[in-house]
């Protein structure tokens, strides 16, 4: 920690918000005791954590609407872990080398509200991690040109694959071609954005892609 960080700390604590000691938004103790996801899901999809748990919940919510950056680097440590458990598996069998991490982007609308989006920063602090280059990050490859209503607000699965459908392109297609691919999104519900990511992807030549989120 930085000579400023610490002075931070001093000045404005951060504290757990399960325990309540001092040092992070959500100690790595308490991450342990939360319940995994369990609801069922894409064979693909990998999430870590059960949304219906609150402090989850308010966690994402503080790192998505509150400008809470820091918490980007708390997921990315867990989610970098059980991408390497994945990885360990998928390497030899499948031939999954140096897959390319790519984010689920927002819209350009969606940015400018909120000037940044928290699957990249989540992805940044992934890649700090990967000290031995098994991910190839790459931002500006899948794209969001088209501005949809959020789909937290929607109920219906249905709606939901609607409402996103068309809404993403691919950018540098020689990026992708006979690549494999992990996305990093924070929440999955019915899945809908994912498998409208993938099936993108999968037509601009991707190979092999999976998934990781936050929660489901």
């Amino acid at each position: 920690m930085s000579f400023l960080n610490t002075i931070l700390n001093i000045v404005f604590p951060v504290n757990c918000l399960s325990c309540g000691k001092n040092g992070k938004d959500l100690c790595f103790n308490c991450l342990g005791t939360f319940t995994p996801a369990e609801r069922e899901t894409a064979k693909w999809i990998f999430p870590l954590y059960d949304y219906r748990n609150p402090l989850i919940k308010k966690t994402i919510w503080l790192l998505k609407y509150k400008g809470k950056k820091r918490i980007a680097g708390i997921f990315a440590e867990v989610l970098y872990e059980r991408i390497l458990e994945e990885l360990s598996d998928l390497t030899p069998l499948e031939n999954f080398y140096q897959p390319i991490l790519i984010p689920i982007p927002h819209s350009n609308k969606r940015k400018r509200e909120r000037s940044y989006n928290q699957t990249e920063l989540i992805c940044k602090e992934i890649k700090k991690l990967d000290k031995e280059n098994n991910l190839i990050l790459e931002k500006n490859i899948l794209i969001k040109p088209k501005e949809t209503e959020h789909q937290a607000r929607i109920e219906s699965r249905n709606k939901r694959l609607k409402n996103i459908i068309g809404s993403f392109e691919i950018k540098n297609l020689e990026k992708i071609k006979n690549k494999n691919v992990i996305l990093i999104d924070d929440v999955t519900t019915t899945g809908a954005t994912l498998f409208e990511a993938k099936k993108i992807l999968k037509q601009a030549g991707a190979k092999k892609i999976i998934a990781f989120t936050i929660a489901h």
